[in-house]
């Protein structure tokens, strides 16, 4: 599918999200049936004899900068087992723990951290994420990183409700003052198991949800970064480094790339990024484009960030389309959990 196609039926999910319309369909119904049928089938053949369980990884990383000047920034994640961590075996390992410990590096701030995020939700469950971040009696969260939209394509529910359970949750953190990143919908189509031509319908599927998402976001003034096949070239190579025992999650060295890519755009998010990084690089085909376009031009090259930019244009409103340079993330163990003050 061409990047002005994914454009067109980003927008259509988008809008019928937004005005309530009915689902559009991803690929077919009948396609998606099969997709889902041998991705969970494979989950059942590789999962066999591993755990569900999520290290802990909630607390107080970069303490070495804690002191009167150094207020803890808080970081929340909230979505589903990607979010969460699933799939390695020490908290330091998760994307939480790897984003809490960069973000003080180059904050050189402590920053608490916090996980809502549960393994198998689907869009629909953040209403719920959200609430426990908003009743908790600490001050709102600096910046919530949402990681979310597998399990969406994988149980069929209509691209339109998923788009408008995501944009909801960014519309209420974003009231409440919190900066938001969304890490879109990964390719499914990079699960090893899955074989063509489910592969490729899998694919198609996320891509144009996560483009979808990608709209629906930046209209609540979030930001996105495409996870898409952000380990698809590595995983061809080596998928026994990058994917989990499952061949589903991603492993330690997955998760740290997948938040090598979000790590940026947090920082930014926050004020945090180098200004002369912040203008456009044509030379990186970088630029203000309308959010369809932008859309569609992420979701078909993972890492790529997108932002609100002029309220309107021509054709709608428009975004600035990022491609950033990514930086080693530091691995930290995480510290014990400590109460919020």
């Amino acid at each position: 599918m061409t990047s002005m196609s994914r454009a067109r039926v980003a927008r259509r999910i988008a809008a019928g999200a937004a005005y309530g319309g009915g689902g559009v369909g991803l690929a077919g119904a009948a396609a998606l049936g099969l997709v889902l049928a041998e991705v969970q089938l494979a989950r059942r053949r590789v999962g066999n004899g591993t755990s569900p369980h999520v290290p802990h990884s909630d607390g107080l990383y970069g303490r070495t900068y804690a002191g009167p000047a150094g207020v803890p920034l808080r970081l929340t994640m909230l979505g589903d087992s990607t979010a969460a961590g699933q799939g390695v075996h020490r908290g330091g390992q998760t994307p939480g723990a790897l984003l809490a410990s960069g973000l003080a590096a180059l904050a050189e701030r402590p920053v608490e951290l916090r996980t809502v995020a549960t393994p198998g939700a689907c869009s629909d469950d953040l209403d719920r994420q959200v609430s426990l971040v908003l009743a908790d009696p600490a001050p709102v969260p600096d910046i919530c990183v949402i990681m979310v939209g597998a399990n969406d394509v994988t149980h069929r529910m209509p691209a339109t409700r998923s788009v408008r359970c995501l944009a909801s949750a960014v519309r209420r953190l974003r009231t409440a003052g919190a900066e938001v990143v969304v890490g879109t919908c990964p390719d499914l189509g990079t699960i090893e198991p899955v074989r063509q031509p489910l592969r490729w319908l899998a694919r198609r599927a996320s891509r144009q949800l996560a483009a979808a998402q990608t709209i629906g976001v930046v209209e609540q003034g979030g930001r996105t970064v495409s996870l898409g096949d952000l380990l698809g070239p590595e995983f061809a190579e080596n998928p026994r480094e990058l994917f989990g025992p499952d061949s589903y999650h991603p492993s330690a060295e997955g998760y740290a790339t997948a938040a090598m890519a979000v790590l940026p755009t947090v920082c930014a998010s926050l004020g945090l990024w180098p200004a002369e990084e912040e203008r456009p690089d044509a030379s990186r085909r970088e630029g203000f484009l309308p959010v369809a376009r932008a859309a569609a031009e992420a979701a078909s090259e993972a890492g790529t960030e997108v932002a609100a930019a002029m309220p309107s244009g021509p054709r709608g409103p428009w975004a600035l389309l990022k491609r950033r340079r990514r930086r080693r993330v530091p691995e930290q163990e995480p510290a014990p959990a400590t109460p919020s003050s």
